[in-house]
C-alpha cells in the first residue's frame, strides 16, 4: 500500500489528506442508499473501537499542526503511529498493535466501509421506551459479534427531536448513525422501508440482487435468537426454526425451570412444597413481570384474584390443578422480593440465569406476560395475560376447547349488546364491532388492558374499549 499526502485548506484550517495513492475510492451499492449528495459519511459514536482496515478507503484528514510522517506498510494498513492531532473534533489514538483506534468525539466514516458486511438499519428514538429496552439487547448482540471478528454493522436512522437527545441517546449505541442533520435521507429510508412504527431492524445481506438481501423482522429475530441469528440467511433462520421446533417438541416443566445448579423454586410461606417436580402434571403459568414495570404492577392484583378464584374452584378436584411462577427481571434484589412478597405462588430465584433463558426461549418482548404451559408440559398459549382479561378464571385450563367454548359464549352475549353506546368521558357515540367487523386486538382505552374480539369502538378517533368497562350514559343525561 503507497501512502501518499496532500496539503488541503478546508475553511480556515489547514489539513494534511492521507490517501491510497494506487487506489481510487470504490463505489458501493450502500452509497446511493445511505449517502446524499452532500454527504458521502456516516458518524460512529465518541469513545468507540474502530479497526483501521474498517475506513481502508476513506480518507484521513490530520490537522496541519502535525506534521506529515513516515508511515510505513505493515499488513495493509497504517502503522507506528502512536498519536495523530487531528482537527479539533477529532483525536485519534492507536489503542493496541492490532491497528485499532479510540474515537474520543466524532469519526466520519465513508459509505463504502460497509461493502461486503450484513447491514442492519436500525430505526429508533430515545423517547420510546420500547426503543431503549431493545437497544440494550441489540448492543449486546453487536459486541458479540464484532468480537468475534464478523462482519456485521448497524446503522441508526434517528427518530428523535433534538440535536441534543440524539447525541445522548447515541453514546449507548457502538455502532455508526445518519447524521441527525440529513432530514431527507431518513424520511427516504423510512419510505423506501415503510417503516409503520419503531423499534425496527432493516437486515441488508451482501449481493446485488435487492430482493433477495432485505429482510423486515430483525427486532424478532434479534429478541428470537440473538447473535445465533447471524448472517440473517434463509438458511441460518430455517436451521434455528427447525432446531427450536425440536425443543419444544422435547419440552417438559423440568427442563424449563431448572438447570445444573437448581432444581426448585422460591416459595411463599404458605407453600409446602416447592420443587420443579411438584409441578408436574398441572396447569402452570410462567409470569414474566417486574416490580419497575407499571402495568405489571396494574394487571397483578387481577392475576391474584383470578388464581386465587381458580385455586377455589379446583380444591375438590384432585386431578387438576393451577400454579403459577414468577420470572422477574427486576435489577434489584430488594424490589423483587419486596414485589414476590404478594404474591400467592412460586419465583424462579432472583438473577437466576433460567431467567434470560426463558425470555429468549419463549421471545418475550414486553411485559407483563403470561405463557401458559399445560399438564404434559407444553406450551398451551403465550398470550395468558389477554385470556386473562377477556375471561378471568373461566379461561382455566387454557385449553383450545375451553376457549372456543367460551368464544361461543361471547358471540350469545355479544347478541344482547346495543349496537351503539355513549361512554362517559368520551364525546362521540362508541360503535358495537367484532374481530369479522372491523375489530380485532386492542388496548381498552378505560382499563388499559388487552382485549381482543368485541370491542366499542370510536368509528372518529380509534377509541376503543371492553363492553364490560363500558359506563353507559343515558341519552338524557346528555342534554341531547
Amino acid at each position: 500500500m503507497a501512502v501518499a499526502t496532500v496539503n488541503k485548506k478546508i475553511g480556515d484550517e489547514d489539513f494534511w489528506v492521507f490517501y491510497d495513492a494506487n487506489d481510487k475510492l470504490p463505489g458501493s451499492r450502500f452509497s446511493p442508499l445511505l449517502a446524499s449528495k452532500d454527504r458521502l459519511f456516516l458518524v460512529s459514536s465518541p469513545g468507540n473501537q474502530v479497526s483501521l482496515s474498517f475506513l481502508s478507503f476513506s480518507l484521513l484528514f490530520f490537522h496541519s499542526s502535525a506534521s506529515p510522517m513516515e508511515v510505513p506498510e505493515v499488513g495493509g494498513g497504517f502503522h507506528g503511529v502512536e498519536v495523530l492531532k487531528v482537527h479539533p473534533w477529532w483525536t485519534f489514538v492507536i489503542a493496541d498493535a492490532n491497528l485499532s483506534i479510540t474515537l474520543s468525539t466524532c469519526l466520519q466514516v465513508d459509505v463504502s466501509a460497509l461493502e461486503g458486511k450484513v447491514v442492519g438499519l436500525y430505526f429508533s428514538a430515545n423517547w420510546y421506551p420500547k426503543c431503549q429496552q431493545f437497544t440494550q439487547v441489540l448492543a449486546s448482540v453487536y459486541t458479540h459479534l464484532n468480537e468475534r471478528g464478523t462482519p456485521f454493522e448497524i446503522v441508526f436512522v434517528s427518530a428523535d427531536e433534538d440535536l441534543e437527545a440524539f447525541d445522548s441517546y447515541r453514546t449507548t449505541m457502538p455502532w455508526l448513525a445518519i447524521p441527525f442533520s440529513n432530514l431527507d435521507l431518513k424520511k427516504n429510508l423510512n419510505r423506501t422501508y415503510d417503516i409503520e412504527g419503531i423499534p425496527s431492524l432493516i437486515i441488508l445481506q451482501p449481493g446485488d440482487e435487492e430482493d433477495a438481501w432485505v429482510r423486515y423482522d430483525g427486532v424478532d429475530l434479534i429478541y428470537r435468537y440473538g447473535a445465533r441469528a447471524f448472517p440473517f440467511t434463509k438458511e441460518k433462520l430455517k436451521q434455528l426454526e427447525d432446531e427450536e421446533k425440536d425443543k419444544h417438541e422435547r419440552q417438559t416443566l423440568v427442563n424449563l425451570l431448572t438447570n445444573h445448579s437448581r432444581d426448585d423454586l422460591l416459595a411463599n410461606s404458605s407453600l409446602k412444597q416447592a420443587t420443579v417436580a411438584s409441578l408436574v402434571g398441572k396447569t402452570v403459568g410462567l409470569y414474566f413481570s417486574a416490580q419497575w414495570c407499571l402495568p405489571c404492577l396494574k394487571f397483578t392484583p387481577k392475576l391474584i384474584r383470578v388464581y386465587n378464584n381458580i385455586k377455589q374452584s379446583l380444591v375438590n378436584q384432585q386431578d387438576k390443578d393451577f400454579e403459577i411462577v414468577l420470572v422477574s427481571s427486576d435489577h434489584d434484589q430488594s424490589l423483587f422480593t419486596s414485589y414476590f412478597s404478594t404474591m400467592p405462588w412460586l419465583a424462579v430465584p432472583f438473577g437466576d440465569p433460567t431467567i434470560k433463558t426463558l425470555t429468549k426461549y419463549f421471545d418475550v418482548q414486553g411485559i407483563p406476560c403470561l405463557v401458559i404451559i399445560g399438564p404434559d408440559g407444553k406450551t398451551l398459549s403465550k398470550q395468558g395475560r389477554m385470556l386473562i382479561n377477556l375471561h378471568l378464571e373461566k379461561a382455566y385450563p387454557f385449553t383450545q376447547e375451553q376457549l372456543e367454548s367460551l368464544e361461543k359464549e361471547m358471540e350469545e352475549e355479544a347478541k344482547s349488546f346495543p349496537r351503539t353506546e355513549t361512554h362517559q368521558g368520551h364525546p362521540h357515540q362508541l360503535t358495537l364491532v367484532s374481530q369479522g367487523s372491523g375489530g380485532g386486538p386492542f388496548i381498552c382505552c378505560a382499563c388499559d388492558e388487552q382485549g381482543s374480539g368485541w370491542a366499542y369502538q370510536c368509528l372518529e378517533c380509534g377509541y376503543e374499549v371492553h363492553p364490560r368497562c363500558v359506563k353507559a350514559v343515558n341519552k338524557h343525561d346528555t342534554g341531547s
